[in-house]
């Protein structure tokens, strides 16, 4: 994968972040996060 299109990626995930929490606000990104954070977690502990 070159820059650009790393770049371009990084951009679209942002604006679709940017476009969920327009459409629907951000509680439901809090608790997705939490969520993530706990499979990182778990992840960590089978390695």
């Amino acid at each position: 994968m070159n820059n650009r299109l790393a770049i371009w990626i990084g951009l679209l995930v942002l604006a679709a972040i940017a476009l969920d929490i327009w459409v629907y606000g951000a509680e439901h990104l809090v608790f997705l996060g939490r969520k993530f954070f706990t499979l990182l977690d778990w992840l960590a502990f089978w390695r």
